[in-house]
Parts: structure tokens; C-alpha cells; sequence
């Protein structure tokens, strides 16, 4: 094998005839060593290595000899290299390697005929260009800079793991590749039989490959599924696999809706520049006239953008008029929404998501979601949409957070003046990097201001609901206390500004012995202006008029842990008693300050031993109080582990905050309402890779009665995967539950082979015993096809008990694109309550 330089202005003839000649002697010879000069002066023997493709795709094919005045550099490689003098043809013969350029050319023969200038190769061919592409084929015929020719028996690798084969392919002007009666496809060849048809396939009477523009264009072209044809095109075009970014139509979709009819949509693609594209999709509906949508994004040097929009003119608009409330009888129904986030620093950042609607239902009547599953087999509308701007910054022991906030509900109960405007909630966090007294001291502020422009009171009894009571509520002063009995206050009308700090220190101590003191301390302050408009009812709850609130809340504790540790031949145990010690003074102003952010309160062994078990700022919890318990934990030496925590909760002096719900009752039936708490227990095992199990229960500290129950399975055995939520919750009537609720929840996937697989998932409400949910399917999916069909019977929580059943098709064919139909099937009342509880459900595969 021997390496050749070219560095001189020689004519491509008398290179090949000097270079072939040369390579004929050092065949001879048997050891010839020419190498470029840098080589020879290191005295280095080294010949290239088989190129490899560049990150980037290249301009360059295997060209020939160099041109003259160049600076490239060839490799020829041969077993035997013949020169025919009268025809003036020069061939080599036997495992042919060129390199040049970037490309590789591999053949069995390759001759180079002086008189037509062309490059003929024939025998197990393979080029290799610079873009990465790999063309296989038995004969080849180029012009001497291989900018022209056609090659029989054509097989191509594109990039992107795509192939294309063809009888015949001719190659013009450069770029453009025709090939004749072509197939393309992204799958691979079955290992078993490679002459077996591939999953899926494009075959077309031609092939156009221009890669100049990056396309490819099939002509005469019929889709096969497993070799049987299914679908026929006269044309269709598609970007090249290694573009990532090309204009054109993107794959259609169909769907149909009661009230729209059947709708086409046929989005285009445009890609303006390398830092913005734009999509425009119209569709087209048979009973209410065409639909615009439109998308912008642009990416910048220290962020990005986009921009969304749809309209239509209806032209039916009776057609979603809803009896009461008439959301959709308008003629022009549209939206615009917006989202962007941007560096100002490398830890501070910029943003926001801003959308502005016609009307609530504007969104689920088109199927126009902004929030969409990942899998997309399953789409749901959200409850709401939420309007921000934002200033984000993390520190390494610090973060601050500052939003404005605009809520938009589209459920038929939501109305738009009780749901309230953040301007703004701040957030900062803070710890202090040194040690203070030997512990950590960290600081937390919030700043909250919103407001609304109406009261909003919910029901907490039968009667309530059955005579509105809460939705026309009266100012005489004699239904007040009516009025507090059977519903509570969830927002207050008029203007609430609070500012909290709170600075914390705590240090942990560990003896001799093993135990743990943990001392800890902190205090709080809240300054608040309160502006509560006088709306019939509210005066029944708090104060109305403007007021000053302040609170102090300082806290002084001590926790203790004493774990014991046994070492066996199986495992380590670890028991560790709890015992938890708070002092503080009574919380003040709890119906002078409104409750938005803490009206949800769980207990359960998660906040056991939280100082505050208030979710949010609004409440802060007071009084002396002893949490205990203990926990234990094993540790299997081969894998697995099992965790308990048990313990009670005990007011020992001054207020109980949890027996004082305010406006909300939060706190009521919570099972800390009283000085001696419920139980509250955890209890988590795992043995191995395969089972997980946890599960929560709260007990009454009276009869030991189950209050809260929750239990959670997953299983991951071979084939099969499976989850299972079981959930009993007692009554709490002072929070509107006024029954006991109790559901189960199961999902399971089971591979029936390595890619096909069934999958289902239903949710039971035992109460009311109806199923509130369910959704089943069967896919199959492998590295270039997808292919699901699913059902889901969902209940609708904006609407009268009424279920919305839909039929969904996916296919996904790698490289050309996919698509998601969705066919509504019914919507029928369902006469059935809403259940306690709701959790999603498996509807596609992962």
C-alpha cells in the first residue's frame, strides 16, 4: 500500500499516469515507502485512517484527481495497478481504496479511461462522502470530477440511519441525484432474512435527491406497510434526513367534533432563518368555515421567544350556545398566547407566558390545547391558563423569585372577577454561607399582593347546594350566621398586601452516646394592609374596610433523635426515637388576614415534624406544641429496605391554630383540632428492583379509627408493568366532604412481544360505584414505526356529569413524520357525582 502527495499544477491525465505508475513499482518492489514530506522528515511510517464524516455536513464529494494548483492530498490503494498504453486507460485492481477530500471510495476495480475523461468503478462499491452519506453499488460511472455520471444496482445510506435503493441512478449538475423505480426507508433489515420487505417503505417510479436544496422528491410513490401496499401518492416531497430545518407542508391530521364537523389541517412550515421559522396551519372545517393558526419562534444570544394565534369567523355559532351560559355564540372566537425566557446573567433569567382568549370554552371546542401529554395519544384541556412575568435568580445558597399573575378558568363554573390577580408574589431565600454559633442561619421573606374583584363563597352543605345559597349570598344580618354555617369564605373582594421575613437558626449536637440535640429558634414578622370590600356575607367572616395587620411569631425548640443501630448477618436496623419540643406565643390575626395560600392541610407522617405544618405564608401555627414518634428502618444486605414512622402530635399550651379554621376552616377535621392529635403512621417497603410499596394512615386518637388511608403498588415483573392506588378518606363537613370518599385506581402494561404491547387503566369510585375513568389500547413500537390505538372514557368536570369518550390513532413513521387522530365518540350524562379523588391514567406508550 502506498500513500501519495500532490502539492504541483499537473494535469489530472499525467497525475493519474505518474501516480499509477508509481504505484506499480512499489507493488513490485514490495516496500516502497512514499509518504508526505512532513511524514518522511519525522521518519514516521503512517498511512491515513479511514476517514470518518464531520460533525457538520460537507460541501465535497469524492471529486477525482486533484485540481490543478491545489493543495489536496490523494491516497491510492491497490493490489494491481495495469496501464494500457494504447487506449491510454490506467485501472486498479484488487480491494481499490481512494481517499481525497474528505471521501473514500472502496471497489474491486476502478478505471480511469484518459481519452472520455470518466471514472468507471465496478465490484462491491462503496462511497463514502463527506456529509456522511454511504452509497453502495456494483458499477459506477463518473466524470473525472465526479460531478456526473449514474451507477447501477444502487444502495444509499443516508444520514439519520435512512436508506434509499434503486435499479438505476444518474447524477447532474453536481447535486441532483435521479434515481430509478427507487425504495426508501428508515428501518433496519430484518437480521433473519435481509431479503424480507421492511416494516415500512416508500417505493417510487423515481427519486429525485437534490442536495443542494436539501430535499427529497418522490414521484409515482405508494406507501407499504410489511410489503403490502396500503397508500398512493402521484407526488410528495420531504426534507433530507440530515436537514433539521426545511419549508414545506408538514403531515396532515383529521379530526371531527360535534359542533364543527369534520376538519383537514395541513400546517406549513417555514424556515425564515437559522434563528426563527414560522408555521402557518389552516383548518378547514365542513360546518363552521376555515380556522387559522400561526406560530413564530426566534431564538437570540441570550434567549428565545414564540408567539401563537388562531381565529376563525363561524359561521354556525348557535351551534355552541350552552343553555345559561353562551360562551361560544360569537362570531370571531380566537386567541393569542406568548411565552419567552431570557439570560441576564448566568444566574439570573427573565420570562414570560401570556395568554389572551376570546371565550373559556374557545380552546375544548377545536381541540386547541396548549398542554398537551408527551406521548400525544392522550389530550387533555387544562382547568386554566395562567398569564406571568417573572425574575428568577439562584445564588450558591440563595434564590429569588418575583411573578405577576393572571388566572384564566375555563370550567362553566369559573367567573373570571372571583379568581384573584397576583401583582406580584416575591419570594427570597437565603443561607448563610458561615456557620453562626456553630449552625446554620438562613432567611426566607415573602411578598404577596393580589386582588378580586368579588367574593368567593363555597358551599360546605346539601342545603347550600341545593338553594344556591352561596352564590346569592345576603347581607341581612339575621342569615349570617346561615350564611357561616354552610359556606365558606375561599377568596375575599378588595385588595390584600402582605410582607413576611422570617430568619431561622438551628444546630445539631451529638454526644458521646449517639444522641441528637438539635436546638433551633426563629422569628417571624407579617406586616399587612388589608382592603376588604363590603360584598353581602363577607362581614360574616372578617372585617371589611382597610386595616393594618402586624404579627410576630417568634419560635424556640429542641428535637432529639436517639438512633440504634443493630448489625446482622442479613441486614442493619436502624430504631430511632422522636421527640420534638416547640414554644411559641398564640397565633394573632387570623380573621384579620385573608387565607389564600394555606386552605390545603394533610396530615400525615410527611409533616409530622414540621415546625409550621401551614402549607403557605397566610397562617403561621402557634401555641406549644410535642411531636413524637419513631422510626424504623431496615437495610437488606442484598437489596431492599423497609421504612415505618409512627407518632401523635400534642398541643401543651396557649391556642390550638388548627381548632381556629377563619374564613376556610382550614385546620377542621384535620386531625390536629385537637389537643391530643390523631396517629399518623408511614409505612414504605421494597424488596428488591421488581416490587415498590408505600402507603399513609391516619388513625383517630379516640377509637382508632381509619381517617386517611392511602396505599400505592408498583410491579415490574418481565413483560409486565403495573401501578395500583388505593385511597379511603373519611368525612369532614366542616371542609364541605360530607360523605365518606374511597376509590381505587389501577393501571398495567404488558409487552405480548418485544415490541408490541397492551395497555389499560381504569379508576372506580366505590362510593359511587361508577367508573370515573378508563382508557385501554394496543401498540406497537420500534426504532421507525409507531403504531397505537386507544380509547378513554374521562369525566368531565366543566360540564353536568357528563362523560367524553374518544377513539385515538397514532402513526409515526420515522424520518417523515406522524400523526394523531382523534374521534370523539360521545358525550352523555353519566348522572354520576364527582369523585374524591383523581389521578392520571396510562393512555400511551413509553
Amino acid at each position: 500500500m502506498v500513500g501519495i502527495t500532490t502539492r504541483w499544477g499537473i494535469s489530472r491525465s499525467a497525475f493519474w499516469r505518474c501516480a499509477i505508475t508509481i504505484v506499480a513499482i512499489a507493488v513490485a518492489a514490495g516496500s516502497v515507502d512514499l509518504r508526505p514530506a512532513s511524514a518522511q522528515k519525522r521518519g514516521l511510517v503512517q498511512f491515513p485512517a479511514r476517514p470518518k464524516a464531520p460533525a457538520q455536513p460537507g460541501t465535497g464529494v469524492l471529486g477525482g484527481p486533484p485540481k490543478a494548483g491545489t493543495n489536496e492530498q490523494m491516497l491510492v490503494r491497490a493490489g494491481e495497478v495495469n496501464y494500457d498504453y494504447t487506449n491510454e486507460r490506467v485501472s486498479a485492481v484488487g480491494n481499490v481504496q481512494i481517499y481525497y477530500n474528505g471521501s473514500a471510495l472502496e471497489a474491486d476495480q476502478v478505471i480511469y479511461d484518459q481519452k472520455t475523461k470518466r471514472l468507471h468503478a465496478e465490484g462491491h462499491i462503496r462511497l463514502q462522502e463527506p456529509d456522511g452519506k454511504i452509497t453502495h453499488a456494483e458499477i459506477i460511472d463518473l466524470s473525472d470530477d465526479f460531478r456526473d455520471g449514474f451507477i447501477d444496482s444502487l444502495r444509499l445510506e443516508l444520514p439519520e440511519q435512512t436508506r434509499v435503493a434503486a435499479n438505476r441512478a444518474d447524477r447532474s449538475s453536481g447535486n441532483v441525484t435521479v434515481l430509478q423505480s427507487g425504495v426508501y426507508t428508515a428501518c433496519e433489515a430484518c437480521k433473519d432474512d435481509p431479503r424480507k420487505p421492511p416494516k415500512w417503505q416508500v417505493k417510487a417510479a423515481r427519486i429525485i435527491h437534490d442536495q443542494g436544496e436539501k430535499m427529497l422528491y418522490f414521484e409515482d410513490a405508494r406507501l407499504e406497510f410489511f410489503g403490502v401496499p396500503l397508500a398512493w401518492l402521484p407526488y410528495f416531497s420531504m426534507p433530507d434526513p440530515s436537514e433539521k430545518r426545511k419549508s414545506g407542508f408538514l403531515i396532515p391530521s383529521y379530526s371531527s367534533g360535534t359542533n364543527y364537523g369534520f376538519a383537514f389541517t395541513v400546517p406549513y412550515y417555514f424556515a425564515l432563518a437559522p434563528s426563527y421559522d414560522a408555521t402557518v396551519t389552516p383548518m378547514i372545517t365542513t360546518q363552521q368555515g376555515p380556522l387559522l393558526k400561526g406560530e413564530f419562534r426566534q431564538r437570540l444570544l441570550n434567549g428565545s421567544y414564540q408567539i401563537r394565534g388562531s381565529g376563525i369567523f363561524q359561521l354556525d355559532r348557535k351551534a355552541f350556545a350552552d343553555s345559561g351560559d353562551l360562551p361560544g355564540d360569537r362570531d370571531f372566537r380566537g386567541h393569542v398566547d406568548s411565552a419567552g425566557q431570557f439570560r441576564l446573567t448566568d444566574k439570573w433569567v427573565w420570562g414570560w407566558d401570556g395568554t389572551l382568549i376570546t371565550d373559556k370554552s374557545y380552546f375544548q371546542d377545536y381541540g386547541l390545547y396548549k398542554v398537551q401529554q408527551q406521548t400525544n395519544l392522550l389530550i387533555s384541556t387544562p382547568d386554566y391558563v395562567v398569564s406571568q412575568a417573572y425574575l428568577q435568580g439562584r445564588g450558591e445558597r440563595s434564590f429569588f423569585d418575583m411573578r405577576a399573575m393572571y388566572f384564566y378558568g375555563f370550567s362553566s363554573v369559573d367567573e373570571q372577577k372571583r379568581i384573584p390577580v397576583i401583582h406580584p408574589v416575591i419570594d427570597h431565600d437565603y443561607t448563610v454561607k458561615q456557620p453562626v454559633f456553630g449552625g446554620e442561619l438562613a432567611f426566607r421573606s415573602n411578598l404577596t399582593s393580589l386582588s378580586r374583584e368579588a367574593a368567593f363563597f363555597d358551599a360546605v352543605t346539601q342545603s347550600a347546594v341545593n338553594d344556591r345559597t352561596c352564590l346569592a349570598p345576603t347581607a341581612d344580618p339575621a342569615l349570617a350566621q346561615t350564611l357561616r354555617n354552610n359556606c365558606l369564605l375561599r377568596g375575599f373582594p378588595g385588595v390584600y398586601s402582605r410582607f413576611s421575613d422570617e430568619a431561622s437558626w438551628r444546630r445539631t449536637i451529638v454526644d458521646s452516646y449517639g444522641q441528637m440535640f438539635t436546638p433551633f429558634a426563629s422569628v417571624r414578622g407579617d406586616f399587612a394592609d388589608v382592603q376588604v370590600h363590603p360584598d353581602p356575607g363577607v362581614s360574616s367572616y372578617m372585617n371589611t374596610g382597610q386595616s393594618d395587620v402586624v404579627r410576630f411569631m417568634p419560635t424556640v425548640g429542641l428535637e432529639y433523635r436517639y438512633p440504634f443501630v443493630n448489625v446482622q448477618s442479613w441486614g442493619t436496623q436502624i430504631i430511632e426515637p422522636i421527640a420534638q419540643f416547640i414554644a411559641r406565643p398564640n397565633e394573632t390575626g387570623i380573621n384579620s388576614l385573608p387565607n389564600e395560600d394555606s386552605q390545603s392541610l394533610i396530615f400525615d407522617a410527611s409533616n409530622l415534624f414540621r415546625i409550621n405544618k401551614y402549607a403557605g405564608w397566610d397562617r403561621v401555627e402557634g401555641g406549644g406544641r410535642l411531636n413524637a414518634g419513631v422510626s424504623y428502618t431496615a437495610q437488606f444486605n442484598r437489596g431492599g429496605y423497609v421504612n415505618a414512622v409512627f407518632g401523635q402530635s400534642y398541643h401543651l399550651f396557649g391556642q390550638n391554630s388548627f381548632a381556629i379554621g377563619g374564613p376556610t376552616n382550614t385546620g377542621l377535621n384535620s386531625g390536629l383540632d385537637t389537643d391530643v392529635s390523631d396517629y399518623v403512621g408511614r409505612l414504605a417497603y421494597q424488596p428488591n428492583s421488581t416490587f415498590t410499596f408505600s402507603s399513609q394512615f391516619r388513625f383517630d386518637q379516640n377509637d382508632f379509627s381509619l381517617q386517611r388511608t392511602e396505599f400505592q403498588g408498583t410491579a415490574n415483573i418481565e413483560r409486565w408493568s403495573t401501578t395500583f392506588l388505593y385511597g379511603h378518606y373519611a368525612a369532614q363537613p366542616a371542609l364541605g366532604f360530607l360523605t365518606t370518599r374511597e376509590g381505587v385506581q389501577g393501571s398495567a402494561k404488558f409487552k405480548v412481544l418485544p415490541n408490541w404491547q397492551v395497555f389499560g387503566g381504569a379508576m372506580y369510585d366505590l362510593q359511587g360505584q361508577v367508573i370515573s375513568a378508563a382508557s385501554f389500547g394496543v401498540g406497537y413500537i420500534d426504532d421507525c414505526i409507531i403504531l397505537a390505538v386507544n380509547y378513554s372514557k374521562q369525566y368531565a368536570y366543566n360540564s353536568n356529569a357528563t362523560y367524553n369518550d374518544a377513539l385515538m390513532f397514532q402513526l409515526s413513521l420515522r424520518t417523515i413524520g406522524g400523526n394523531v387522530v382523534s374521534q370523539g365518540l360521545s358525550s352523555a350524562s353519566g348522572g354520576v357525582t364527582a369523585p374524591g379523588f383523581t389521578t392520571a391514567l396510562p393512555t400511551a406508550l413509553h
